[in-house]
């Protein structure tokens, strides 16, 4: 405990009632949470007993390690994990009160498109569809079920997507499936209606520590009311200033309501940044001091004043580019030896904006990467692969189905699914329990007929084996056989036009099926949410758990490039060196009128958005630890046209100093070069032998 400040420490012996620490950006809140599980700990309790919860597989990965360091092999009892791996969890103990199996499939974002079209009788566009599935998400985010939604509605159009919410209520019930969103619903209707088992989770949970608490949505914060009880022991950590997730369900009410509803709440602000610079802490304090304070707090830092906060303006996209590259050279050369190319990011508001700085980069012959690319389970050659996984686990999973038995194909063909799916729907069955009913037969053509049942037995022996298949060796044979016996590889080169590309796909599935074969090794961290496991897994546990994984490893962040990222991406992440691009009035603070031209209709929806994007502007401010540089172009491309911009209202808000704020990078890159070229002339020659 010795390293950290007062209110560090007055936010980790806190332990017998609820606690919000305010943790500024940098000021150390994972040390604080990794410190309060030591302490608390400490105090008797049991490890096992502690929660800690966070947003991403990532921060409760990092979080699990710090406090192994800290704590040693108690750590591994800690439950430290994402709020939907916590559903998992709990739904998987508890929800055949609700009527669910313990072996329910869970739906990507794909799934759930599909099965929306197929709910308005397949004839709706995939933009159509996916609008329904933000809606309805939203919905299920507030706590409200297709009843609910229906009661609600204010005109015709809410009515009609209330009613495919039914249908799609409907079909998941009979698919056995859950959506992303019903891993937070559903254990909050556990705890809500269910006393047994909200009794059972309070005594299991002694202390639930929540980490980015300002991105909760409403179903979260009820979740946390219903986890703690009366006894109210938690430690919720954010930052007001940091919440840019409005638009994906996440609301500041939540912090508004801890004091009302825990009246003896105890608030400790973190201000100290470990982080930046003062001149960097500077800007950031003015630009958020517009927005109203629920806590009104000053970041400080004793890292010194630092490189002055620099303004670059550009004439249009490509300039802009060309000067962060020159910027990125200028900084590099100045220093000897120079920084590592991940030390450097550059910022944006939308993924179309990385486009210049990519062509600008690898014309410099800089390396860089994009983060928050596509995912390696968004692949399509990894979702196939997955498709038999969720069937081994639940048979009822239709979606799965449907993928499975079409990658690659065997002698099935549409028409034969077309009538499989009415024989399903007429006899209440899965897809796949069909395809044992004796009556089948009678509607299914011989030969399609031969090739179901023979995906069926498949299925059943696959299903059988990955159970008792454990152990690295074990399941890196298994998985190889079964890639041979399907085809798999030859299914790759047969369905693209380019060998390279389905060799590339190739590689991607020796690359998954060998990560697969390490988990069931316990060769790598369960990062699905529960305890660290040392011992082997059988296949069939390590593909229960696909689901919730967003990404096969984190190799990629150790590689020595330039980071493009949007601000969005970038929270909880930082660097030496920042440039923060396309600082522009209508795109950061990006336009604050619909896509149409029209004015919201209530102004209050207005000045809540622009003071999101304002927290947006403090997040990529704060990342910078030594360098910031702030550019905005005079003209960008809309369409075919090119038109005028302004700078950003955010950039007059930092209230730089307009003497030292100005910086044109290729100047400062010039001078460098003249300087080493002045110091290689004045060298002595060296003696000739």
């Amino acid at each position: 405990m010795s390293g950290l400040n007062l209110a560090q420490l007055q936010a980790v012996h806190y332990t017998e009632g609820p606690c919000l620490v305010l943790a500024g950006a940098g000021s150390g809140k994972t040390r604080v949470i990794t410190h309060k599980i030591a302490r608390l700990i400490e105090t008797g309790l049991a490890p096992r007993r502690i929660a800690a919860i966070t947003f991403t597989n990532k921060a409760a990965a990092e979080m699990r390690e710090r406090a192994a360091g800290l704590i040693g092999r108690q750590a591994k009892d800690v439950l430290v994990c994402t709020f939907h791996a916590l559903g998992v969890r709990m739904v998987r103990e508890d929800g055949h009160v609700l009527g669910l199996k313990p072996s329910f499939s869970i739906l990507d974002q794909d799934d759930v498109t599909g099965i929306l079209k197929d709910c308005a009788g397949g004839t709706t566009d995939l933009a159509t569809a996916r609008q329904w599935q933000w809606t309805i998400s939203n919905w299920k985010n507030q706590g409200w079920d297709a009843r609910k939604a229906l009661a609600m509605a204010q005109d015709d159009h809410e009515r009609s997507i209330a009613l495919i919410m039914q249908r799609y209520e409907e079909r998941l019930t009979a698919y056995q499936s859950v959506d992303f969103d019903d891993l937070i619903g559903m254990p909050m209707r556990l705890l809500r209606h269910h006393p047994e088992v909200r009794e059972k989770w309070q005594r299991l949970l002694g202390h639930v520590l929540v980490d980015e608490y300002q991105d909760t949505n409403a179903t979260q914060y009820e979740l946390l009311k219903y986890l703690v009880g009366e006894r109210a022991r938690f430690t919720a950590v954010g930052d007001d200033d940091q919440s840019i997730y409005g638009w994906r369900g996440a609301t500041l009410d939540n912090l508004k309501k801890l004091p009302q509803d825990f009246p003896q709440l105890n608030v400790i602000k973190l201000e100290q940044n470990y982080r930046s610079t003062s001149a960097i802490l500077r800007a950031a304090n003015h630009v958020i001091q517009p927005n109203p304070k629920l806590f009104p707090k000053t970041l400080f830092s004793e890292l010194g004043e630092g490189e002055p906060v620099r303004v670059v303006d550009c004439d249009n996209e490509e300039h802009e580019a060309e000067r962060a590259v020159a910027r990125i050279q200028g900084l590099r050369a100045a220093s000897n030896p120079p920084p590592a190319w991940k030390n450097f990011a550059i910022l944006y508001r939308a993924n179309h904006q990385a486009k210049p700085f990519e062509k600008a980069l690898r014309k410099a012959n800089i390396p860089y990467k994009v983060s928050g690319g596509t995912s390696f389970f968004d692949r399509a050659e990894i979702k196939d692969l997955c498709a038999w996984f969720r069937l081994w686990i639940n048979n009822d999973d239709d979606p799965a189905f449907l993928r499975a038995v079409t990658s690659p194909r065997r002698g099935v063909g549409h028409t034969t699914l077309a009538a499989l799916g009415e024989f399903a729907t007429q006899h209440k069955q899965s897809m796949f329990g069909a395809l044992f009913n004796a009556m089948l037969p009678a509607v299914i053509p011989k030969r399609g007929l031969e090739g179901l049942l023979e995906f069926g037995r498949t299925v059943n022996d696959l299903e059988h084996r990955a159970r008792h298949t454990h152990g690295h060796e074990a399941a890196r044979a298994f998985l190889a056989d079964w890639l041979k016996d399907m085809g798999y590889e030859q299914h790759l080169y047969d369905s693209e036009d380019s060998e390279k590309v389905a060799a590339a796909r190739w590689s991607n599935v020796l690359e998954f099926c060998d990560w697969m074969a390490q988990r069931a090794g316990g060769q790598i961290d369960d990062t699905a949410g529960t305890t660290v496991q040392a011992t082997t897994k059988s296949l069939l546990e390590v593909a229960q758990t696909i689901a919730l994984l967003s990404t096969i490893s984190e190799r990629e962040q150790e590689q020595d490039m330039v980071v493009l990222s949007t601000l969005h991406a970038s929270k909880g992440l930082e660097w030496p060196h920042v440039i923060l691009a396309g600082v522009t009035e209508g795109m950061l603070p990006f336009k604050l009128d619909d896509d149409d031209g029209r004015q919201q209709k209530v102004s209050d929806d207005t000045l809540q958005r622009l003071q999101e994007e304002r927290r947006l502007m403090y997040v990529g401010i704060t990342r910078a630890q030594r360098t910031l540089a702030v550019s905005w172009t005079k003209k960008r491309k809309k369409g075919r046209e090119m038109v005028a911009c302004q700078p950003s209202r955010f950039i007059a808000e930092m209230k730089l100093d307009a003497a030292t704020a100005r910086e044109n990078p290729r100047d400062k890159l010039r001078q460098l070069r003249e300087e080493f070229a002045r110091k290689a002339q004045a060298a002595p020659s060296p003696a000739t032998p």
